[in-house]
């Protein structure tokens, strides 16, 4: 099956300030994101991209186009399914003051049990509906890029932070409830093959590595390396 390119959009305001941004329309990104987005764009231009799909969000739109824009033949595609987590009545507020709300102990310390609150102008759902449609997306992307582009294909995916942490924690075979412990930082590259068998985890939260490898990578897609590659530093 075809390998997976996890990017999260670059830095926005709502990140500096500290506000959970969630679906409020109008959220792009600052000067700093758009310029962490061009350092990727740099990093992923000789990198044989297919596709590339993003959240309908304008943060991960303008990331998306970014990244296309050093790319040859590649358009952005959106898809609702890697929109941000509705976060509800949430939405808009400042993180500082959410870390004061019961439900903020759940979300760190058993997400799959939490769901947020309904809210006047957003809706909310759980953490795990968020999962469930984030995975539904990765996984009909990537056969129907394998269908058209073969099973070497590379595809990028677009998305937000949770979204994508919680696509990483499956991959890894991990329980929604540990996916608090992956760091995914704005603009960060993280790629996972899929294939028959198992989804492989081929790198995390990367900021600034040479990206020439990942060609290389599951290029058969069988088992992982016996010693999972231990000592070759990447």
């Amino acid at each position: 099956m075809p390998t997976c390119l996890l990017i999260r959009h670059g830095r926005t305001t709502s990140n500096a300030n500290g506000t959970l941004a969630g679906w409020t329309q109008g959220v792009g990104l600052d000067d700093f994101g758009r310029g962490q987005a061009g350092d990727l764009a740099q990093r992923l231009r000789s990198i044989p991209i297919r596709v590339v799909v993003s959240s309908p969000l304008q943060r991960c739109v303008e990331t998306a186009q970014i990244v296309v824009n050093a790319l040859v033949d590649v358009t952005v595609q959106t898809d609702e399914r890697l929109g941000e987590c509705r976060y509800g009545a949430w939405t808009g507020r400042s993180l500082k003051e959410l870390a004061e709300e019961p439900l903020w102990r759940l979300v760190q310390d058993q997400p799959s049990a939490a769901r947020f609150p309904d809210g006047e102008t957003f809706i909310g759902e759980s953490i795990a509906e968020m999962q469930a449609r984030g995975l539904q997306a990765v996984r009909d992307i990537d056969a129907r890029v394998g269908a058209e582009h073969g099973p070497a294909a590379l595809w990028a995916l677009v998305s937000h932070g949770d979204v994508i942490k919680s696509i990483l924690a499956d991959a890894a075979g991990a329980h929604l409830d540990h996916f608090q412990r992956i760091m995914v930082g704005p603009a960060s590259l993280s790629v996972v093959s899929y294939t028959d068998r198992r989804p492989f985890l081929v790198r995390l939260n990367d900021c600034g590595t040479d990206l020439s490898a990942i060609l290389a990578s599951f290029s058969d897609h069988g088992d992982a390396a016996v010693g999972g590659n231990a000592g070759s530093g990447d």
